[in-house]
Parts: C-alpha cells; structure tokens; sequence
C-alpha cells in the first residue's frame, strides 16, 4: 500500500469535553491488482487522529469506497496500521 495524497481537517469540540485535540485525515492509497483492498474505483482511508500533551494515537479508521463513499468491510493489517501512524504523525502541522 501507498499513501498517495491526503487531506487534513481539524475537529472542532464545541462543548469542550475531548481531551486534547481531534484530526481527521482522509488518506488516499494505491495497492497492487492482486491486493484484496484493490478496486477499480479505488479507496481511501478516513482516519480520527488524537493528540494530547503526552500522546499521538489513531482513534479510529475505517476503509471508503472512492466511487461512492460507502465504507468497505476490511481490516488492515499491523503493518499497514504503522504506515498509517506514522504517515499521521509526520504529515500533522
């Protein structure tokens, strides 16, 4: 899997109760014809990304259908899981 292109929006908390601050990435990725992840269309990858005075976490992540944005039913696996944390974290202004 590569990580393509990505878009990055804060979260805005208006009643103040999440500790921290929230992100959400939207990260497009390409992965080889063989791939179980690999559609025409495409895919990308919608991640909640956490960041508090001690920490940087993954707070949730789900798999979206380019075409028609529905969430698709797979998991990824640890090392893609990695390459997604790490990716958050460098690309995080």
């Amino acid at each position: 899997m590569i990580i393509t292109e990505h878009t990055l929006e804060k979260i805005q908390d208006p009643f103040g109760i999440l500790e921290g601050e929230r992100y959400e990435y939207h990260l497009f990725a390409s992965v080889d014809e063989e791939d179980e992840l690999y559609s025409p269309e495409g895919f990308y990858i919608r991640v909640l990304y956490a960041v508090t005075e001690s920490s940087q976490q993954i707070a949730g992540l789900f798999l979206h259908n380019r075409s028609d944005d529905s969430v698709l039913d797979f998991e990824l696996e640890e090392d893609e899981i990695e390459l997604v944390r790490n990716y958050c974290t460098t690309h995080l202004a």
